[in-house]
Formats: C-alpha cells, structure tokens, sequence
C-alpha cells in the first residue's frame, strides 16, 4: 500500500495513518527535498519567485502535509510506537531546517532575488516571505564559521529532544495519578456533573466508585467545590508537583534538570548568534523592540494592578475566617472559598451556568455569531477521517456557498491525549498550479465529555475558551494570502498571534450575543437578565488577581531566559520565588513546583514570549472597543476586522494592521475597563 502520508490531495486519511508510515514518510521528503533543492540551485543563475521560491514554497508544503497529521496524531493519541517514531524524525527534521538555514548557495539566491529591480513587482506577500528568509537565515546562523555551524546544529538537536521529553514526561505523570474514593461522605459539596464524570471513570476502568484524574474536568472542580479539604490539598499536591521531584510521584517523571539543559540550549544558541540572552534573540521575530520594553510593560501593568489584587485577598482572607473559622488560607482553599465568595457577591456559579450551553448548541451560537460577523455559513461535514470518534469535521462556505476553509474539533478531555486548548494548523492556504489550496485546521480542547446519555455542557469558561481557540482557528482559515509562509498565522510574530483568539473571547459577554444559543438544556429558557447582570457583574471579580497570576508567569519566564544568560548557576525556583514576592499575593507552598509542568514556555512556541498574552489582550480589548462603539454586530466593522487583521495573515506588519482597524496606535485602557481596573 502506498504511504498514506505521502498524498498531497484531499484531507489527511487519518484511519490509514499508523506510526509505521511516519518515519519511511519523513525520510523520503527530506530525500526528495535536498535533491530538488540542489538541481534548483544548479540549474539556474538568475533567480526569481517563478524558478525558485514558488518551488520551495510546494516542497515545504508537501513536507508540511505529511508531518501535520503525525505530529498532530502524537498530541492526540499517543502511544509508545507514535512516541518513538515521532522522536526519530523530530531529529531528522531538526537537522534538515539548520541545513536550510545554513544553505549559503540558497542564502545568496534570496539575497539576489531581494536586490533585484524585479522586487519591487512583487506582491506584498512575496516581498515579506523574503525579507523573513533573510532574518531567519541570519537566526539559522548563516555568518558562523565551520565549526560554529555545526554546534549550532548540535543545539537543535538538542533543544528538539529536550522540548519533547518534557512534554511527553507531563502527561506521563498527569495521567499517572488517580484517586479512587468509594465513600461518597467524602464528597460533599462536589456538583452532580462531577460526581457523573468520576462515576464514569472509575466504571471505564472496572472500578467501583468515583475515580479522579489530574485532567482538568476532573482536577478544577473538585479544587471549586470540595469540602474535603484534605482530598483537595492531595489532588492540589498531585497537581502542582508533576513531572518534578516532589508530590507522590516525585522523581518519577522529572523534569528538573530536563528544563536546566532547555535553558542551557537556548542561551548557548542566542550568544552563538550574538544575542546578549535568549530573551533578546526571541524578540526578532516579535513586535516588541527590546527587553525594556517588555519588562516595562509587564512591571507597569503589575503596579496597576497590585493593589487591586491585594484588596481581593484580603476580602477573601476574611470571608474565609468569618464564614469558616479559616485565619490563614493556603493555596488549594483559594478557588473553594473564592467560588463560596463568588456565590455569597453575586448569587452565581459555573455550576449555575452549565445547563444553558449543551455542546451542539454552542456550537450553533458560535457559528451563528462568526455568520453576523463574517458574512460566512459554517457547516458540519460527515463521512471525513478522524483520530478519535467524538472528533467533528466543518466547512466554512463564503457567501457564494464556496468553501474557504475548514477544520477538525476535538473538544473532550481523555486518555493518551495532551492537556489544554490549541489551534494547529493541517493545510495551509497556498495558491498552487491546480489552484487556491483551502486551509484546514485542527482545534483542540480538554472539556468534561458527555456523561450516560446526556449531552456534554460546557461552564461558561469552557466557552470563553472554545471561542478563543476558534479565534486563532479564523485567522488560519479566512486568510486570503497565496503564499504558506505568511499565510494564516504563519509569519505573525508571536506576541500579535493571540489577538485574533483574545478578541473572539469578547462575545461571550454580550446578551445580544448570548440570546442566539444560551438556552437551558431541559427548559429550552433563554439565559434570563437577571443571571446574565449577575454573571456580568462577576466577571471582574477577582481581576487583580488572574492578572497578576499571569504578570508572575510572564516576567518569571521573560527574566529566566534573559538572567541565565550572566548567570548559569541561578535556581529557576528562586527565581520564581523571587517574582513572587514582587507581585503574587497567594503564597504557594514550599512543594508548588509549577514551573515543571509550565509546558508553554518548556515545550511550546512561548519562551521568552509567554507576556505574548498580556501584550495581545491590549490589542484584542482596544479592537473590540470599536465594536462597542458602533454595535457588537455591526457589519462595516466586521468586515474591517476581516479585512485588516483576518485576511492579511502574515502579510503585513501587525502594528500595521492594527492601525488601519483602529485608526490609532492601541491603548491601554480598554483592558483596564475591562478588567474593573481603572488607570
């Protein structure tokens, strides 16, 4: 049979792909790449976008579509035979992209296309494709000399085996951890829906009882709602310790000296290049100029905000000991006696809120409100491959009843599948001999899964996060760019990328919007006024201190991968220590080892970039406040938004972009609203 990996039409034959196919696939991809690449180089001397890039940019492709559905398939379903063949050619593929980066013969071909007067003829696009080549070239390490080349390839090898095994040891180790509990006395308090899930569980594993995992449906409520609070300082403990050297499982899977290499790696490769710290090399392909600019950022919203924060612990500090004779709160009663608090203000709960967002009909609101939006019909296509039985598949039809793009959802928390919500992309749009290539994305989430016969229903946080996925997911599929490398969200510098994710969160708080699908599962009721003024006025509560949890997070990577760079003996938990004095105002405890699992900055796209979300949420609040401005569905906005930051992708400078939505560079200010912080 031939490899089902190697097609270049049609969607990814997900029930044919098994991990046999993906290393035979990878290696001889890369094969047929290094002999086309050579012949190209040989066989002309004047290079153009016709004899040379557009040719790149196929083989690329082609790579692309065939490492996707692996590399997806390793998120999704892991298993030890995908497991080791996805390491094999991580490595392969680490070296075959310095080897480009490297290719001095390809180098001088861009730099010639780049001095020619044709440049000028060029599209937008093209022109920006190649002036990032010619970064990216100088970041691949293309002046070095022999040797430092060759460590520079060393280095990636390197950070690609590291990166992965850090992954791969969390959800080790968050799988790894259960709790069975037989007593039901021991779960007061815990709502039916997690009662339901647990029962599931333990029955999936021929167990009797309630069994309980680290996966977030099952992990946060019984943190919100449990009233045994030993069981939620165990489940905390299990938690805050994985892939460490403390908790139950100390050791077993740690991580500790896996991220002490990571960032060893890095600062190696940025002086390499000639960049003071790692932290100074990431901001090259970001909108942020220099390290001040990010810390001054960081520090300025922490000052704002500080007190805020302050004031909320203490309000909760004392309805802790009043309502519960509590003097002292530690950090596994914060979300308990946060939501007690939460229901004594404003009468409301995430609890309260789940029946009116059954799955499907979400999903209707969802595409109804992108339609409004948009001008776009989003339709569900049977009969496709998936990975997994729950797995749906959609169509985006532009007004002509054309498809524009499309995507697979996989929206529930299991076995073998990695935490947290993403977007990824499986197709890139591309303009190819045959025609306009539509994208194709994969959207993600970890949400509690159908229990018996009922529908699964989301609270009103997994739907913030489903629309925030489903906003990266738009960027990639209504781009109109031709080009695949700065199609979609290629090209975007990271601290832009979630602008278009954050913005789509805004309508989850709009009545007019929450009218098209917030009905009650069994009444079919709309979400009346009064819970929806209750569930408004909740969500600045406790503002200061989301905030800063995610400013410590920030400046706590932001600072580790510029302060390892003068010195390699610092102690990363001193240094979040150390942030946390500065602006945490919940004492975690001496156990807490989050930064082992702190996947973002360790395994993601995110080091020296996690402040990427702070500095987008000020873009994403600023764009939104147009549309309060002239009306959350006004179709002239709509189409501006499509049109300057949806369709451009890459294309563009985002700073660029921005400015011709708004019309002004952005302002602080409306997330401070936002948040009930004001200046």
């Amino acid at each position: 049979m031939k490899n089902p990996l190697i097609q270049t039409e049609g969607l990814p034959p997900f029930e044919n792909i098994n991990a046999s196919y993906i290393e035979p696939a990878i290696d001889q991809l890369l094969s047929e790449n290094r002999s086309t690449i050579q012949s190209l180089l040989d066989n002309h001397t004047n290079y153009s976008w016709d004899n040379l890039l557009q040719k790149l940019e196929d083989m690329d492709d082609r790579l692309n579509r065939a490492w996707s559905p692996a590399s997806h398939l390793h998120s999704v379903a892991d298993n030890d035979q995908l497991r080791e063949a996805y390491n094999a050619c991580i490595a392969k593929l680490s070296d075959y992209s310095t080897e480009m980066g490297q290719n001095e013969a390809l180098f001088h071909a861009y730099e010639q296309i780049a001095q020619a007067d044709s440049f000028n003829a060029l599209t937008t696009a093209q022109q920006k494709i190649i002036t990032n080549a010619l970064r990216d070239f100088q970041l691949s390490g293309i002046a070095l000399d022999n040797k430092s080349k060759e460590r520079y390839k060393v280095i990636q090898q390197q950070l690609s085996k590291l990166q992965t095994k850090f992954e791969e040891n969390l959800l080790d180790a968050t799988q790894a951890w259960k709790k069975l509990i037989t007593d039901k006395d021991e779960l007061t308090g815990l709502p039916e829906s997690c009662l339901a899930l647990a029962a599931q569980t333990a029955k999936n594993e021929d167990q009797e009882g309630w069994l309980f995992t680290l996966e977030f449906p099952s992990y946060m409520p019984v943190m919100q709602y449990a009233d045994n609070a030993a069981l939620r300082r165990e489940i905390y403990e299990a938690y805050a310790t994985r892939a460490s050297d403390k908790g139950p499982l100390a050791g077993q899977f740690d991580n500790s000296e896996i991220m002490r290499e990571i960032l060893k790696y890095r600062t190696e490769k940025a002086k390499l290049l000639g960049f003071e710290s790692y932290a100074h090399y990431s901001l090259a392909t970001k909108m942020a100029e220099n390290p001040d600019e990010v810390l001054g950022f960081l520090n300025d919203l922490a000052e704002r905000t500080k007190s805020y924060a302050e004031q909320e612990f203490a309000e909760l500090t004392q309805f802790a000991n009043e309502t519960a004779n509590v003097p002292q709160l530690e950090a596994w009663d914060i979300a308990y006696y946060s939501e007690k608090l939460r229901q004594k203000k404003f009468d409301i709960s995430q609890e309260m809120l789940r029946p009116y967002f059954p799955v499907h009909q979400t999903l209707e609101g969802l595409f109804a409100i992108t339609a409004k939006l948009y001008d776009v019909t989003i339709k569900q296509r049977h009969g496709v491959q998936v990975w997994h039985e729950d797995v749906m598949f959609f169509d985006i039809l532009d007004p002509k009843g054309e498809i524009s793009g499309s995507f697979y959802l996989d929206l529930y928390a299991r076995q073998h599948k990695r935490g947290g919500a993403w977007m990824d992309e499986c197709i890139v749009r591309k303009k190819s001999n045959a025609g306009i290539q539509n994208p194709v994305a994969y959207l993600t989430c970890n949400f509690t899964p159908p229990v018996g016969e009922k529908p699964a229903l989301l609270t009103h946080d997994e739907v913030t996060t489903l629309f925030h996925e489903f906003g990266h997911g738009l960027h990639h599929m209504m781009t109109r760019v031709e080009y695949s490398a700065v199609s979609g969200i290629n090209g975007v510098p990271w601290d832009a990328v979630e602008l278009p994710s954050q913005f789509m969160e805004n309508w989850c708080w709009e009545k007019e919007a929450l009218d098209l699908f917030a009905r009650h599962v069994d009444t079919g009721e709309l979400l009346n006024d009064e819970l929806f003024e209750k569930m408004t006025r909740a969500r600045t509560f406790q503002a200061g201190m989301q905030m800063v949890r995610q400013l410590e997070f920030s400046l706590f990577d932001y600072r580790l991968h510029m302060e390892f760079a003068t010195n390699q003996s610092l102690q990363i938990q001193d240094l979040l220590n150390e942030v946390r004095e500065k602006v945490a105002v919940v004492r975690a405890p001496d156990f807490n080892r989050f930064q082992h699992s702190f996947a973002h900055i360790f395994a993601g796209g995110y080091a020296a970039g996690y402040y990427s979300y702070k500095w987008a949420e000020v873009l994403s609040a600023d764009a939104f406040s147009k549309f309060e401005e002239r009306g959350i569905f006004d179709k002239t906005t709509g189409k501006e938004f499509l049109q300057s930051i949806l369709e451009q992708g890459g294309s563009r400078e985002p700073m660029d972009l921005f400015v011709e939505f708004r019309g002004r560079k952005p302002s602080i200010e409306p997330l401070l609203r936002h948040s009930g912080i004001t200046a």
